[in-house]
C-alpha cells in the first residue's frame, strides 16, 4: 500500500490502552465468553478418556517422516514412522510437526480415525516463518516495508499453501522484540521497536488465521516465544534474561497482547529463564499475566524440549519433576520431549498433579482442534491433489516480488550512483552474486532453493543484450577461494561498476546462530578491499538476517543496498531496484552500529546522567564509547529513496488538553528528479516523568508517494493514550508534562522539531 495511514485504533495494538485494557478482568471475562466456547461433546468425550489417553492428548512430537530441511532444523527422536504412526493409533501423541507433506498427513490420520478407539483427530504442526513453497522475505526484512498490510497478506498467502498441504498449525509468528544484533534469531522478528513488532504480530496473526480459523485456507497462529527470549544475555541463543517487570511490561509484553487480541489461539513459552525462573515452569508468567491478566484463552505449547530443559536450568531435579512443574505452571502441550506421556500417569495417580489440572489443558487441546474444523472434517485440510494446485501460483509469486523489492532498504547511495543504466559491463562479484542457496534464507522447511532466482539471473532479465554481464564468486562465505580475489580483480577492472554481493549465509543467521561479531567475514573484507583497490564505483548489495557493523571499503562503498534473506524473487527484487523500475522504499527496523560491541543498542534507549554531547566535542565522563559515538551509524527508520525529500513547516499546538488529541502537520517535498515513496515519521520524548523515558519513541508513521517536485501535507493525530508508559507501580499511566516531537525521517534525524504540554483540567 501507497500512502496508507496505520490508524489510531492499530497503533494502538501493542502499546497505550490496548495494554492498559489488556489487564482489565472485564477484557478476560469478555474473551473467555466470547472466543473459545467448550464444544457440547468435549465434556463427554474427556469422561471417556482414561489418563494414558489424556497425557497423548498433550504430547506433539517431531515427525518421523520429516519434510525437506524438518529433520536439521527440529530432529525427531525417531525415524520410524509405522512405529509412531501407531503410536498415534494408540493414542499416545495428539499429533506431530514438521511432516512430510498431504500423503503423510493422510496415512496418519487415516489410521487414527479408522484404528483408533476415540477417534480423536491429529493436529498437524509445522515451521511455516515467512512462507511455505512461496517464500517472502525473512520477517525482519517484511518489516523494513512499515506495512503491517504486507504481512498480514503473505501470512495469508502462506496458509493458502501449507493449509492445502496438510498443516493446520504453524509455529509463527515470532514477536520478539530483538535488541542484540548478535543474537541470530533477529531475523525472525520485526526489529527493535515495540510498536512495529504489535503492529507486525498482530498482522501476521490474522494472516495465518483469516476470518474463519475452521477453513482449509487459514491455520492456526502460535505467536512465540512467551517471553523476553530476544532479550538473552550477551546475545547468545537460550541465555540467561534478567529484566524488571517494568522492561518485560512496556517492551515485551505488547506484541504478544496484539497477537492475542488478534485471535492468536495458541501461544510458545520460551526457552529462557526470566529472572531465575525458566519460562515454561513460570507460573506466575504463563497463569497470571496470560490467562488471568491477558485473557488468554488458547493453548500454551512448550518451545522444543523446553520443558525437559529446565533440568539443564537447574531448576527441575529430573523428567518426572519437569513435567509436574510445566503443567502446574500452565504449559498445556509438551513438546517432543515426551515428559506428559512419560509422567503424567504417575503424577496424577500420586497426587502431585491434579486430575482437574490435566482435564483444563486437555479440554483446550479438543477445543482448539474443533476450532480448526477437525472434528467436523478430519481431512479438512488433507488433500493429496489440493498441494500441487496451491505451490508457488504465478500471482503470489508476483506478490513476493514486490514484496521483496519494498523490504531492501538503501544506506548510501553517493554521487547518485544508482540507479544503474541497464548497458555497459556489469561484474557481479561476491558469494551471493550467482547463488541460489542463500536466497530463501534460515528457517525454511519446506522451500527448494533451486527455485529462487538468484541475483545473476535477475539482473540478466532485466537488462537483456543491452550489458554485458559477468559473475565471479571471489570468495566463499567464510572460507577464502584459492585465486579467488584475483579472479574478482580482474573482473572488476574488466567492468564499468561492480555489484559487489556480500554478508551473511543461510547458516549464519536464525536459531543458535549467535554472533560475538556482526562484521562481515574476513574473507569476504578482504575481497571487497581488493575490489575496490581498483578505483571502479561499487554498490554493495548485502545479505543479512540482522544488523551489521560494517567497516572498510564495503562501508565506504558509494552505493549500500541492505537486501535481508529476500526469499523466492530475490534477484528480481534487486534488479527491479538496482536499474531503477522501481524506487527503494524500505527503511531499518533496526540500528545499524558502528561497531559491534554497541550491541545490544536500540534508538529508544535512556539518556543516562551524563549524556553524549556531539561527537566532535568528545567531553570526558560521558556516555560514549573510545572508539565511537553512542548512536547508529544508520538508525531505525533510516534508508533513501531515488527522490529528494526535504521537511518543513511543522504546526503544533502549544498544549494537549487531558481529554482531547492534538493535531500535528508537517509538509514534505520531493527535490528530486524521480517520484519515490517516503517514510515518515513521528517521534517524541516524554522530558520528565516519574519513570524516565527514551530519548526519542516512534508514535506514528506514514508512507507518502511523491512526484518530482511534489509536496504534500503529513496529518498525525496524537491523542493521550499515545503518551502512556509502565509507571512506578508497574500500571500503564500518563502525566502532565512537556514532550518533545519530531516529524522526522528516521531515528536520528531532526526533521522539523517542536514542543508541546499536556495539560490536566
Amino acid at each position: 500500500m501507497i500512502d496508507a495511514r496505520i490508524s489510531r485504533r492499530a497503533a494502538l495494538a501493542g502499546i497505550g490502552m490496548t495494554a492498559a485494557w489488556a489487564a482489565s478482568p472485564a477484557r478476560a471475562l469478555m474473551q473467555a465468553a466470547t472466543r473459545t466456547a467448550v464444544p457440547a461433546f468435549v465434556e463427554p468425550l474427556l469422561a471417556r478418556m482414561t489418563i494414558e489417553e489424556k497425557a497423548g492428548q498433550l504430547s506433539l512430537m517431531a515427525a518421523a517422516w520429516g519434510g525437506g530441511n524438518a529433520a536439521a532444523m527440529n530432529p525427531p527422536s525417531s525415524s520410524n514412522f509405522d512405529k509412531q504412526l501407531e503410536d498415534g493409533v494408540a493414542g499416545r501423541l495428539t499429533g506431530v510437526f514438521n511432516g512430510n507433506g498431504v500423503r503423510m498427513a493422510d496415512r496418519m490420520q487415516r489410521a487414527v480415525m479408522e484404528r483408533s478407539r476415540l477417534k480423536i483427530p491429529l493436529i498437524f504442526g509445522a515451521d511455516v516463518i515467512h512462507g511455505h513453497r512461496t517464500v517472502f522475505p525473512m520477517p525482519v526484512g517484511e518489516a523494513a516495508t512499515f506495512e503491517p498490510d504486507i504481512a498480514e497478506r503473505t501470512a495469508r498467502i502462506a496458509a493458502f499453501e501449507a493449509a492445502g498441504a496438510g498443516i493446520d498449525w504453524t509455529f509463527a509468528p515470532m514477536v520478539d522484540v530483538a535488541r542484540d544484533q548478535r543474537w541470530g534469531r533477529s531475523a525472525e522478528g520485526a526489529g527493535e521497536d515495540v510498536m512495529l513488532n504489535a503492529l507486525f504480530a498482530a498482522a501476521r496473526t490474522r494472516g495465518f488465521q483469516g476470518k474463519d480459523l475452521s477453513s482449509n485456507e487459514s491455520m492456526m497462529a502460535c505467536p512465540k516465544h512467551f517471553v523476553a527470549y530476544g532479550a538473552a544475555q550477551a546475545g547468545l541463543d537460550y541465555n540467561t534474561v534478567d529484566l524488571s517487570e517494568r522492561t518485560l511490561r512496556e517492551v515485551y509484553f505488547p506484541p504478544f497482547q496484539a497477537a492475542y487480541d488478534a485471535g492468536a489461539m495458541s501461544t510458545m513459552s520460551s526457552f529462557n529463564e526470566i529472572s531465575g525462573i525458566p519460562s515454561t515452569g513460570n507460573a506466575w508468567l504463563l497463569t497470571q499475566v496470560l490467562r488471568d491478566e491477558f485473557g488468554f484463552t488458547g493453548i500454551v505449547v512448550s518451545d522444543y524440549t523446553s520443558d525437559e530443559e529446565m533440568i539443564a536450568h537447574g531448576y527441575a531435579a529430573d523428567g518426572r519433576d519437569a513435567a509436574r512443574i510445566a503443567i502446574l505452571a500452565g504449559v498445556d502441550l509438551s513438546m517432543q520431549s515426551n515428559l506428559y506421556y512419560l509422567h503424567l500417569p504417575a503424577l496424577v495417580q500420586q497426587g502431585l498433579v491434579p486430575m482437574d489440572i490435566v482435564d483444563r489443558s486437555v479440554r483446550r487441546i479438543l477445543t482448539v482442534k474443533s476450532m480448526l474444523g477437525l472434528f467436523d472434517d478430519p481431512f479438512r485440510r488433507i488433500d493429496i491433489k489440493r498441494e500441487t494446485t496451491r505451490s508457488r501460483l504465478p500471482k503470489n509469486l508476483a506478490y513476493a516480488r514486490e514484496v521483496s523489492r519494498k523490504s531492501i532498504v538503501m544506506l548510501e547511495n553517493k554521487g547518485d550512483l544508482l540507479p544503474l543504466p541497464k548497458s555497459g559491463r556489469i561484474a557481479l562479484i561476491g558469494p551471493f552474486a550467482g547463488s541460489k542457496e542463500d536466497c530463501n534464507g534460515p528457517q525454511c522447511v519446506y522451500a527448494d532453493h533451486n527455485d529462487a532466482i538468484s541475483l545473476a539471473a535477475g539482473v540478466r532479465a532485466a537488462v537483456g543484450s543491452r550489458a554485458t554481464v559477468t559473475v565471479t564468486e571471489g570468495t566463499n562465505v567464510e572460507v577464502a577461494l584459492p585465486g579467488g580475489i584475483e579472479a574478482a580483480v580482474a573482473a572488476a577492472n574488466a567492468a564499468d561498476v561492480v555489484v559487489l554481493a556480500l554478508g551473511e549465509g543461510t547458516g549464519m543467521a536464525g536459531e543458535a546462530q549467535s554472533r560475538t561479531d556482526i562484521r562481515l567475514p574476513e574473507p569476504q573484507q578482504a575481497l571487497a578491499e581488493a575490489v575496490a583497490a581498483t578505483g571502479k564505483p561499487i554498490v554493495v548489495i548485502l545479505k543479512n538476517g540482522r544488523a551489521m557493523a560494517l567497516h572498510g571499503a564495503v562501508r565506504d562503498a558509494r552505493a549500500i543496498l541492505v537486501t535481508w534473506f529476500l526469499g523466492s524473487e530475490t534477484g528480481s527484487a534487486m534488479a527491479d531496484i538496482l536499474f531503477g523500475d522501481h524506487s527503494p522504499e524500505g527503511r531499518l527496523p533496526i540500528s545499524f552500529p558502528f561497531e559491534s560491541g554497541q550491541q545490544p543498542y536500540h534508538y529508544d534507549r535512556k539518556a543516562t546522567g551524563r549524556p553524549a554531547e556531539p561527537a566532535e566535542q568528545r567531553p570526558s565522563y560521558r556516555t560514549y564509547w573510545r572508539e565511537g559515538p553512542n548512536a547508529a551509524l544508520w538508525p531505525f527508520g533510516h534508508g533513501l529513496t531515488y527522490g529528494r525529500v526535504e521537511y518543513s513547516s511543522l504546526k503544533l499546538p502549544e498544549t494537549m488538553a487531558w481529554g482531547n488529541g492534538i493535531e500535528v502537520t508537517a509538509t514534505v517535498t520531493n527535490r528530486g528528479k524521480r517520484a519515490c515513496v517516503e517514510l515518515v515519521q513521528l517521534y517524541i520524548r516524554d522530558r520528565v516523568a516519574s519513570v524516565t523515558r527514551p530519548v526519542r519513541q516512534l508514535k506514528k508513521f506514514e508512507k507518502v508517494a511523491l512526484r518530482p517536485g511534489q509536496s504534500r501535507t503529513v496529518r498525525f493525530t496524537l491523542s493521550r493514550e499515545d503518551l502512556l508508559f509502565v509507571g512506578v507501580e508497574n500500571k500503564w499511566t500518563v502525566e502532565p508534562g512537556d514532550f518533545d516531537l519530531w516529524i522526522a525521517p528516521s531515528a536520528q534525524d531532526e526533521g522539523v522539531k517542536g514542543e508541546f504540554r499536556l495539560v490536566q483540567a
